[in-house]
């Protein structure tokens, strides 16, 4: 048995573990490059953490302490609040506030389960107020977080960018946020349509007049047409210098080209030296479960790199005799796979996995990479992945069961349809 294909063995069965027990991921990762780099290639300490992200641990600590930060002094809050404002209380377009303020969130920085456990909670409270079906506003939130997270900032949208770049591959990364959020979009559309969304057409909240909690006031506004929601928090001195805080990383990352990362610890410094009390806590909330999950996995795969597993792999995908075929299965697995594992961690494996396939030109890099990324990435909503077990674990006793067998179903059916869609929509013109 060659090395290489010891490591894919070691790399299946990282998953396999990892989805029918409570072993952690990126711990599996790290500890299967261990195991495999000391017995199998004999590579020594530091070969083995040479493949370690170092840049990736910084952009996930550093924008996770940050918006820990904005949640713990109610920044997330105000600006959720203020956004249904905005809409002047419709009712229906509640869900697509809470999809947009998620895709805001995973467009600037946020990774995903750092952005759907932020809005998830206030948006699920919403849904229990206003009559809106959990698994309406569940399914937004998490297609929100997809649809932004491939911006050239975003986690999804940074990762696969600088495999494509590393890679010498032809990359597109404005069409590649274009065509994952419009995806989303309409995946949201059909959502809207089958999980109740019409009976919230022309049914308005007011702002003030009693709490979100208010059981009276709910009554009456269920039976008149009309709900009271709460008063938007003020916008006090430390919610504004957070608010200024975010807008500085968008406009440095964008217009002065500086590390999302660097930038995020040194708005999160500042913001812990001004305002001190809305730090406490901050990080305790940073997402230490997905930064461990990423730098596991690329750190396992830069080994297989090492190894030649990728070239190994991409040439045996390539042998096959319909490029087409083999670019829908490339997408099919990393769609079913996301559905019980991390997308994060599937676009760290998977993309390189496909690099070589591409180099071969059978298949247009550009299609098939967006239509891998959108595939494993709107499996999210499953309640084996992150974003969906959050919102199954953020949903009232009463309708947990329900809304934890509709995500299900839901995951499992868009990781059967969505790599065939994508693969119409981007693989197959770009190859004809």
């Amino acid at each position: 048995m060659s090395d290489q294909v010891i490591s894919i063995i070691a790399l299946v069965l990282i998953f396999a573990i990892a989805t029918f027990s409570s072993v952690h991921l990126g711990v599996l990762a790290i500890v299967a490059a261990f195991v495999v780099g000391s017995t199998v290639v004999d590579e020594s300490t530091d070969d083995i953490f040479s493949g370690f992200p170092g840049d990736l641990f910084v952009v996930l600590v550093g924008v996770t302490l940050l918006f820990g930060i904005a949640k713990s002094n109610g920044t997330v809050d105000w600006l959720v609040n203020a956004a249904v404002k905005a809409v002047r209380g419709r009712i229906a377009l509640i869900p697509w506030v809470m999809f947009l303020v998620t895709a805001v969130l995973t467009a600037v920085g946020a990774v995903t389960p750092a952005a759907v456990g932020i809005v998830a909670p206030i948006g699920l409270g919403f849904a229990a107020s206003y009559g809106i079906s959990p698994v309406l506003m569940g399914l937004f939130i998490a297609n929100g977080a997809s649809a932004g997270g491939f911006s050239p900032i975003g986690v999804f949208g940074s990762i696969t960018n600088s495999v494509v770049e590393r890679n010498d591959l032809p990359g597109d990364p404005a069409l590649l946020f274009t065509a994952s959020f419009l995806f989303n979009v309409g995946l949201c559309v059909i959502i809207f349509l089958i999980f109740g969304g019409r009976k919230l057409l022309g049914r308005i909240a007011t702002v003030g007049g009693g709490g979100a909690g208010d059981g009276a006031g709910e009554g009456r506004g269920a039976a008149e047409g009309t709900t009271t929601s709460p008063e938007p928090p003020s916008l006090d001195l430390p919610r504004a210098l957070t608010l200024l805080g975010l807008l500085s990383l968008v406009a440095g990352a964008l217009f002065f080209d500086l590390d999302v990362g660097l930038m995020a610890l040194t708005i999160a410094v500042v913001l812990s030296l001004v305002a001190p009390e809305s730090a406490k806590g901050a990080v305790d909330r940073c997402a230490w479960s997905t930064v461990l999950l990423v730098c596991g996995i690329v750190t396992y795969v830069g080994q297989m790199e090492r190894m030649g597993t990728i070239d190994y792999l991409g040439e045996r995908v390539a042998d096959i005799e319909a490029p087409l075929l083999g670019a829908l299965l490339i997408c099919l697995i990393g769609a079913v796979v996301s559905a019980f594992a991390s997308t994060t961690g599937m676009l760290g494996a998977l993309i390189p996995l496909a690099v070589p396939f591409l180099l071969t030109g059978q298949v247009g890099a550009v299609g098939l990479i967006t239509a891998l990324a959108i595939s494993a990435s709107v499996v999210d909503a499953s309640p084996f992945s992150t974003s969906g077990a959050l919102v199954t674990a953020n949903t009232p006793a009463d309708q947990r069961d329900l809304v934890f067998r509709r995500l299900m179903t839901w995951g499992l059916g868009i990781a059967l349809a969505g790599p065939l869609v994508t693969w119409c929509l981007f693989v197959v013109p770009g190859s004809l």
